[in-house]
């Protein structure tokens, strides 16, 4: 297929209107309720709670019902960003949901799944505000889930594709702001399939081209409406290499943090993972590299082998266990 014949609005589903802003057909998709009924038959507890109520921003948190036992031990919070481009969908979003639920149950964690303004209605940085806002309202939260259930020694932030850009910038800004959120101990960050760019494109890039779930011309649309006006696929938010993001992770190493970066061969962005390996490697980050020959982008959100390999991978990564 030529990349020509793809048009990336349709793709996306987004019809642009005549006053500039954005119908999104999307929305019509699954989204899944919270439920936080102890009667009920299920693994995790899920309720939301609006963190500014300006912006109308949330958070889903995920409690796993082992957490209830009595004298359990507390566990530990991922804030998890998810995926479609900065542009698309939400924290109640069906296949979001369900991951974010498999993960507290089987890695045993609570997690806190951030719903963040979306582009171009609000353009970058307004996601990584979000996340940042997100930190510090967990921080001085009197919510009884997070008071008695989480281990504050031992958070990490995590996305997939968009929401792995939006961690990975989040913690750019925790490191030096680190005194802001130090009642939060931030162990490092966990980047699944992440969603860097530039306008020189990289080797996966052209190789993918045309790859079904992620073509590249809708990669650059969304980066289009995400980035600010006037910006380019060269800016910090979207190029490793752009800004001072890179000399930040000389901060995240002597903090101690690790990262766990995982991708696919079959992704377009996969090689713009392994530069982020490397350049944090040459940083003298701790990095746990994760890259599978096989798998398309956001595979794990739809074949549940592949999320329970992920899930199982970061549960090893976030309890410190030595893979075998």
């Amino acid at each position: 297929m030529s990349n020509q014949t793809i048009d990336p609005y349709h793709y996306l589903q987004i019809v642009r209107n005549s006053d500039g802003t954005f119908t999104r057909l999307h929305d019509a998709i699954p989204c899944t309720s919270p439920s936080s009924d102890t009667t009920l038959q299920i693994s995790v507890l899920t309720k939301d709670i609006t963190f500014n109520h300006t912006n109308n921003t949330w958070l889903r948190l995920f409690l796993p019902r082992i957490a209830l036992i009595s004298n359990h031990k507390k566990l530990p919070l991922i804030l998890f960003f998810h995926g479609s481009g900065f542009v698309l969908l939400s924290a109640a979003s069906t296949i979001f949901h369900q991951f974010c639920e498999q993960m507290a149950d089987s890695a045993e964690a609570v997690v806190a799944s951030v719903d963040y303004r979306l582009a171009p209605e609000h353009r970058l940085p307004a996601a990584f505000d979000d996340a940042v806002e997100a930190l510090r309202w967990i921080r001085n939260s009197q919510d009884e889930w997070l008071t008695r259930h989480v281990d504050y020694s031992n958070c990490y932030l995590m996305g997939n594709s968009a929401g792995a850009t939006i961690a990975y910038h989040a913690g750019l800004r925790v490191v030096e702001e680190v005194n802001d959120v130090e009642a939060l101990k931030i162990q490092g960050l966990i980047l699944r399939q992440p969603f860097f760019g530039g306008r020189q494109r990289s080797g996966s890039e052209l190789r993918l081209e045309n790859n079904p779930p992620i073509p590249l011309c809708v990669t650059d649309l969304m980066w289009e409406l995400a980035l600010p006006i006037g910006a380019n696929r060269d800016h910090e938010y979207c190029n490793l290499k752009g800004g001072d993001g890179l000399q930040k992770l000389d901060k995240m190493k002597k903090l101690g943090w690790r990262v766990l970066v995982s991708g696919n061969g079959g992704d377009p962005l996969v090689d713009r993972g392994k530069e982020l390996v490397q350049f944090m490697e040459e940083k003298g980050v701790q990095v746990v590299e994760d890259f599978e020959e096989e798998g398309a982008h956001g595979v794990e959100l739809f074949d549940p082998c592949k999320a329970k390999q992920l899930i199982g991978l970061v549960k090893i990564f976030i309890y410190h266990q030595k893979q075998v």
